[in-house]
Formats: structure tokens, C-alpha cells, sequence
């Protein structure tokens, strides 16, 4: 089991590794988000995606892309802490962060041969399929239903708790 500060690394630093992981004839599957406030619906969807090969990549929204695709108030948890916290758990092997609107640049860099997305999209919605497509990778959605996501979570604690306070 890697060292969890260990699996932290920079984009150019984990097409190295993700070169030499298909060299290897390892499946390299890439799952990218927010993780923002992480919820079993990632948790789902991290163990689902892990399945399908024998590498799971992470790519991370930084706090600037975060801000730029949800809101100014977000992200919630800051990035640092939201890769702390995901490197932690046992089916993710790398995670790196990206500024980007979309994670079309590291699917580029890093040619997955699988990206998973989660079940709020169908093959033919993932905005960077022909991407995947383009060098020979495919696009794979898991998890369970979509009934679980970060917005809600911060609904429902702002109606518990944000009027008592």
C-alpha cells in the first residue's frame, strides 16, 4: 500500500508514471472532481471506477477551477486538504490537481485508458469523450444513482443548522 503523502504528485510527474504503468500492461483509469465535502456517493463512485483496471489516477479540481465551474463560495474544503483526505483512501493510487475548466488537458498528458465518470452523465454527455476517443482510451460510467451530491449536503445543513445559528 503506497504511503498516502506519497500519492500526490504533479500532472507532468504522473505521465511518467502512468506511461510506465501501461508499458507494464496495468490498466490506468482516471476519475476527475471536486471531492468537495466527500460523501458515499464518492465513495461509490471511487470503489466502482477502481474495478475496471488496475491503477485509479484522481485528478483533483484545484480551489480556482472549483470557484470558476461552482461558485466564489466554494470550494468548502481547501485543496490541500481535499487530496489530503482522498489519499487516504485504499482505491486511489495518484492524485493531482488541475486549474483547468475541464480535464481534457491531463486525459491528454496521461492517456487513461479508461476515464469514469459518475452516473449524473451517460457516455454521450462526458464533455471530454471524443478526447478519450482520440487516443484510443474509453469512457466508462459508475457508481450509484446520482442521490447523493455536495450541494445538497450544504442545503440540508444550512435548513438544520444555519437559522440556529
Amino acid at each position: 500500500m503506497t504511503e498516502p503523502r506519497a500519492k500526490f504528485c504533479t500532472v507532468d510527474e504522473l505521465a511518467e508514471e502512468c506511461r510506465a504503468w501501461r508499458n507494464q500492461g496495468l490498466t490506468v483509469v482516471l476519475v476527475n472532481g471536486a471531492f468537495d465535502v466527500l460523501h458515499v456517493g464518492h465513495l461509490r463512485y471511487l470503489e466502482a471506477a477502481a474495478a475496471y483496471g488496475d491503477r485509479l489516477v484522481a485528478a483533483v479540481n484545484s480551489d480556482l477551477s472549483v470557484r470558476l465551474s461552482k461558485s466564489e463560495l466554494r470550494p468548502i474544503i481547501p485543496e490541500a486538504e481535499r487530496v489530503e483526505i482522498l489519499s487516504h483512501l485504499w482505491m486511489i493510487d495518484r492524485i493531482c490537481l488541475f486549474d483547468s475548466p475541464s480535464v481534457a488537458p491531463v486525459l491528454e498528458m496521461l492517456k487513461p485508458q479508461i476515464h469514469a465518470k459518475g452516473t449524473d452523465y451517460t457516455i454521450d454527455t462526458v464533455p471530454e469523450r471524443e478526447v478519450v476517443a482520440a487516443y484510443g482510451g474509453r469512457t466508462a460510467i459508475c457508481g450509484d444513482p446520482k442521490d447523493h451530491a455536495t450541494t445538497d449536503l450544504i442545503g440540508i445543513i444550512l435548513d438544520r443548522f444555519g437559522k440556529t445559528q
